[in-house]
This record gives C-alpha cells, sequence and structure tokens, in this order.
C-alpha cells in the first residue's frame, strides 16, 4: 500500500503534464483515485477478515478474549467497593493495596498495552463492519 501511495502522487503530476485537457485530466486523476480507493479497501477488507476469522475461531482462549476483557475491568471496577470499606477501616492498608496494584501494572511494558488496545480496537471494528456488512447479529 505504501507503495502505491509514493506512485500516485508522480502519476498525478505526469498527468498534469501529458493531457492537456482540463476535463480529461480531471477525469485520469479521479480514475487513479479510484484505483487507489480500491487498493485501500481491498487491504483493510483483508485485516478485517482475518480478524472476524479470529473473533469466530472455535478455540476458547480466542473466542472468549473480549468477554474475559470486560469481566476483568468489571471486577477492577467492582473492587472499588471494598476498596472504599476498607479505606475508612484502615487507610494505610487501602494505600497500600493501591499503591502495589499501580507498582504491578505500571511494571507491565508499555507495548503489550498497546498490542493488547490495538487488538482490542481491530476486534471491534471488525465486528461493527460485520454488523453492517449483516454477516453478525
Amino acid at each position: 500500500m505504501a507503495i502505491l501511495d509514493a506512485v500516485i502522487g508522480p502519476i498525478a503530476n505526469l498527468l498534469d503534464k501529458i493531457i492537456p485537457d482540463p476535463r480529461q485530466r480531471d477525469e485520469a486523476k479521479l480514475a487513479l483515485l479510484k484505483l487507489q480507493g480500491e487498493q485501500d479497501l481491498a487491504a483493510v477488507s483483508a485485516q478485517l477478515q482475518a480478524i472476524v476469522a479470529e473473533a469466530n475461531s472455535a478455540d476458547p482462549w480466542t473466542s472468549r478474549a473480549r468477554p474475559s476483557f470486560l469481566y476483568m475491568m468489571y471486577a477492577l471496577i467492582l473492587w472499588s467497593i471494598p476498596m472504599g470499606l476498607i479505606a475508612a477501616v484502615q487507610p494505610q492498608m487501602a494505600q497500600g493495596i493501591a499503591a502495589g496494584m499501580t507498582t504491578y501494572l505500571r511494571g507491565i511494558p508499555e507495548e503489550l498495552y498497546t498490542l493488547f488496545g490495538t487488538g482490542y480496537l481491530g476486534y471491534t471494528a471488525a465486528r461493527t463492519w460485520g454488523k453492517i456488512k449483516g454477516v453478525e447479529r
């Protein structure tokens, strides 16, 4: 796709020099842009198909990644209730627990957060695309 982007600009400049008629030149540029759009669409479609195939996988580790992540997030949010009670009774203990969790989470390399976020957003985009296309419910 990067190669196509590198070629489109020079070809458009070349069309300005080769085709004297402005209307024909604009039509040629439009056809060139359409080609680029089709190439971009094909690349995105291939990526989304791979994500959808992974989401529909029979492998429980693959197909349940999204619900498992949501359950984990719910647990972290709900953990604020007992943490509030602990903080009311023993503020130092609550601060220690929070500091320990923060230290642990900051110890995870940023690349893993990026990888997970990218995969999660890609999966979400694939699900949305599948619903729009009518492939998924």
